[in-house]
This record gives C-alpha cells, structure tokens and sequence, in this order.
C-alpha cells in the first residue's frame, strides 16, 4: 500500500477517519498558531498564519487547496531586541487584518519571562493583499504582559480585544472603535470584580501565568452574537454580556464547570464559548494541554502535590443558552475515538506514564464571514493530541463524532525546549472555508488541508 504524501514515514503516518488530507505545506519551519483565510473578490483564497513562536505572519494562497503555495512572510517587529514575541492570533473582515501582539510562554516556547515583547495589536490593510500596509498599532500599557491573545473582529467599527490592562490582573475585556483604522481608541471594557486590582488586598492575588490559572479572566473571545458577548473566562467560567451599549457591557448570566471539570495541570479552565447561530445553544470548552512539558519524572521533580496525581476531565459541553439569565448544561461531547492501532490505550495516558493534562483546544469559530463555513449542526474541533474532530450537534443531547484526523508526529522540535514528554502531533488550530476544506495548524509541524468524506 503507498504511502500517503503527507506521511512522515511509512511507520509515522497519522490515523485518519471519514476525512482526506488533500494538502500540506510544512510553512518553511515556522511555526503557525491561529490562522485567518481571506477571500478577495476575485476569488482567491489566502490564508494568513499567526505564530506563538516568534514574530512573523506567513502568507499561504489555497485557492487551489491541493496546492497549497507559500507567498511570504513578515515579521510585525525587530525580533533581535523582541526576542519574547508572538503574534498568536489573527482575524480579518473589511479588508483588513488584525494581529494580537503578546509574549511566548518559556515552558512551550523556549523563551525567557524577562526578555521584551509588544504587546497590543497592529491593523493593516489587505487591499494589496500579498503586501499588507500598516496602518496602526495600539498598546495595552501593560509592559511585560500577555499581551492580547484571542479576540473578535466581525467588520465594522468594533474590535473586542482580551488584553492586559494597567490596574487589573490578569486579561480583561477591551472594546476598540477602528471605524478610523489609523487611529483605534478604546471606547469600553468589562472586568470580574477580582480582576480590579485595587480592589484587592496587596500580596494577596496571583502575579505571574501559573498562579493564574484558578483566577478569573478572559480568553475569549468575546464571541458577539445578537447583541450578546459569549466569553470563555477561564476560572470564571462561561460569561454571557449584553452588548448593546459596548461602551457599558452588562452582565447577563454565567455558568461554571469547575469543579469538576479542569483544574490542575491543564490550560485555560474555560478556553471558548460558542454560540451555534440561530439555535439557543453554545459550545464550551475547558482546554487541555500538550504533553511533550509534562511526563511522570518532570511531575516527581516538580514535587508539585497540588497538581500531581489524577487529573480532572476537560471536555466540550453543550449548553442551553436560550435565556441568556440562565445557561444550562445539557450534554456532553463524547471522548474522541481512539483508533484501534493507536500505540496508547487512551488520550490521557499517551506515553507520559502518568495521567496528563488531556483535552480539546481550538473551534472553528465562523464569525459571520460569507467566506467561511457556518453550519451550527456541526463543531470541528482541533483536540491536541486526539487531532482534529469533527461532531455531528444536530440533536445537542446525542452528539456524534463522525470523523478525525491526528497528524503524524513530527521529527524534531521546531524550537529549542526541554521535553520531558513524548513529541507527539499536535493540533492546534482549525479554520473551515465556504468550499468545505478544513484547515488544521499543528504544534512543531506544519498546515494540513482536510476534507470530509461524509
């Protein structure tokens, strides 16, 4: 039997389900983390790749997505003097494109805490859209920080940034008005009261990216659908606000799932809440983690008795949001398939001879954008190790896996780490375009480009 083409080697060849990989681009060691797809008028697609590994956008034209063709890269800053920098997430309507500017993570990115990155975000116009100009930059104030990591931009005048900002902890609702590109001005935002710093008693809340793991704040994004804002806020849970006045955001409901879900090792406690257009429902998530940190003897030096032993679950969840005052858990994504010739007996135990931190990462998140798929009866879902999945949601409280890919492992690290764990393929981002292809970014790798076969 050949080998497919996008196969490390005829030992390290992914597992694939109901799907097709119908092209690969290894984007010349760069490392990808979100990823925007434009389409222009004249009907090319373009597909843009944020990095949380250095400073550089990479340009890719998928018009012919078996084809995929590498157009350029830049970088948003001098990486020499900004050697901490990332550009983690990208988002474009309007013929324009907003990149998040933030700092990498030492443990995942082999970078160090005290070395300098911007944080903020640059916009620029696409009207050349292989040659992007930039038209401004906005600054968080908050030297040192994450930066801004996810958020939306849907056309229009609004930008809902989950950022920094001097005087509270950790990541808050920020709302730009860019109805004038060259010169966004922050026009609103929204805060948890333990987020407001000097409403705290000095010494008493967390200071650095760890030990804000079980405090609230925003990942996001503020999914604004219909006047309300769907926010993943990490210990915070899911946050529903009314945004019909966004200089003056108001609280309309929220809902919790930790305990019993996430805790301990894993990431954001709540990653994203996602509406599904028209339905009442939304998706979220509690994300998990990537094991090449993590292995049995990195726990035991660690002496870490808080967070060792078993792991709580992270999951997808569906919930009834059909009154907003009153979010209600209804169901559960089930676990993803295990494949019967995969070399583990599960996802969470995957080498590491311990329990890991295992769970779901990124959704296709559609936006509104004609040049994306939106079908609120299905959920992509790129899931770290378990790869790209693909749910069937047309009955929220039967939820069916119907397809998956998990890529090959890669070779080597793209960077330099310490990696206790196994190096094993790793999805990390997905985007869904109007024609039906999928595209899935991956941890040290690179961009495959799927396609259903149901």
């Amino acid at each position: 039997m050949a080998i497919p083409f996008y196969a490390k080697s005829a030992e390290n060849q992914g597992y694939i389900k109901n799907m097709e990989v119908v092209g690969y681009h290894g984007l010349n060691q760069v490392m990808a983390f979100q990823m925007a797809l434009h389409k222009t008028k004249e009907g090319w697609y373009y597909l843009y790749c944020g990095s949380f590994k250095g400073a550089g956008i990479t340009i890719l034209d998928v018009t012919d997505p078996y084809k995929p063709e590498w157009k350029d890269y830049f970088e948003v800053c001098d990486v020499n003097i900004y050697k901490k920098q990332s550009v983690p997430k990208i988002q474009i309507a309007d013929d324009l494109m907003v990149a998040a500017l933030g700092g990498g993570i030492p443990y995942l990115h082999g970078v160090k805490w005290e070395d300098k990155n911007i944080s903020g975000i640059n916009i620029y116009s696409l009207k050349d859209p292989l040659h992007p100009e930039l038209l401004s930059h906005w600054e968080t104030g908050y030297e040192g920080g994450m930066g801004v990591h996810r958020f939306m931009y849907n056309g229009g005048p609004y930008l809902y940034l989950t950022a920094d900002c001097p005087g509270y902890i950790a990541e808050i609702l920020r709302i730009l008005d860019i109805s004038d590109p060259r010169n966004p001005k922050e026009i609103g935002r929204w805060w948890k009261p333990e987020q407001y710093a000097d409403g705290q008693v000095a010494g008493t809340y967390p200071v650095g990216h760890m030990d804000e793991k079980d405090w609230p704040h925003l990942h996001g994004p503020a999914y604004v659908q219909d006047g309300i804002a769907y926010c993943g806020y990490w210990a915070g849970g899911g946050v529903l606000l009314d945004m019909k006045d966004v200089t003056r955001p108001k609280l309309l409901g929220e809902i919790h799932t930790q305990p019993p879900f996430s805790g301990k090792r894993a990431g954001a406690r709540c990653h994203t809440f996602l509406p599904l257009k028209g339905r009442g429902l939304a998706v979220l998530t509690n994300e998990g983690d990537r094991f090449m940190s993590f292995s049995k003897e990195s726990f035991d030096k660690k002496q870490d008795t808080k967070n060792g032993g078993a792991q709580p679950m992270n999951n997808l969840h569906m919930i009834d949001v059909s009154d907003p005052s009153d979010p209600t858990l209804i169901a559960e994504f089930p676990y993803p398939e295990v494949p019967k010739d995969f070399p583990y007996p599960n996802f969470n135990d995957c080498g590491l001879g311990c329990q890991g931190p295992f769970g779901p990462h990124n959704l296709h998140e559609p936006m509104d954008k004609p040049w994306l798929e939106d079908d609120p009866n299905r959920v992509y879902c790129c899931y770290f190790h378990a790869g790209m999945r693909v749910y069937d949601v047309s009955d929220p409280y039967y939820i069916k896996e119907i397809a998956y890919f998990i890529p090959p492992n890669p070779e080597k690290p793209l960077f330099d780490v310490p990696r206790p764990g196994p190096l094993l393929g790793t999805a990390e981002d997905c985007v869904v375009d109007d024609r039906g292809y999928i595209y899935m970014d991956t941890f040290h790798d690179g961009v495959y480009i799927l396609k259903m076969k149901l």
